[in-house]
């Protein structure tokens, strides 16, 4: 996938990950885009029966466990080094980052980010949430990116597990979003 891919507004499709079960979730589908000053500007749209999943819309204890319940995550690689960042996103408006040197590998010198600008809306049917992430948030030196998308989704009353997983690709039997082969839309940072 690359960035001229653009058929609507929301022209990144997620899949959701074969051994997950999401009887309540009909798609979800991003968009990831540079502006002009540099800033990463991404967006998803969750439709489903969004009475039957569960939605964070107060903080939680502890960023560190976002990913356990409904968010939207961001993997941010370059195209020529194994480090790269992840960025996790909640409805509540909380978020967390992290910087791996390789796959699962944490590079605790990376330095601290200003917060991301986070939008969330709900409506009948769907959910909504943007993100804009700050240039020095993301890897330097690097013009030609590779992003990983995708979602957690918790739903309040499944019989066959309420969590389900969401990517652009899924490469494992089990879901794991760092694997670099789920890191599938290809985004040039603007000169």
């Amino acid at each position: 996938m690359n960035s001229n891919d653009a058929s609507s507004d929301y022209p990144l499709q997620l899949l959701r990950h074969p051994a997950t079960p999401a009887p309540v979730v009909s798609t979800i589908e991003a968009r990831a885009l540079f502006r002009s000053d540099g800033f990463l500007e991404l967006a998803f749209r969750l439709r489903g029966d969004m009475a039957r999943l569960l939605i964070p819309t107060l903080p939680t204890e502890d960023r560190k466990l976002l990913w356990e319940h409904t968010c939207f995550e961001a993997f941010v690689a370059s195209v020529s080094d194994t480090a790269y960042r992840e960025f996790n996103f909640s409805p509540s408006g909380q978020w967390a980052s992290y910087a791996f040197s390789d796959y699962r590998l944490a590079d605790e010198t990376a330095a601290m980010i200003d917060s991301p600008q986070i939008t969330s809306r709900l409506f009948a049917g769907r959910m909504e949430l943007e993100a804009v992430i700050f240039p020095d948030a993301l890897l330097a030196g690097s013009r030609k990116l590779l992003l990983g998308l995708s979602a957690v989704v918790e739903a309040a009353d499944t019989v066959d597990g309420s969590h389900s997983y969401w990517a652009l690709r899924h490469p494992s039997p089990r879901p794991d979003f760092h694997h670099r082969n789920s890191f599938a839309f290809e985004l040039v940072k603007p000169r």
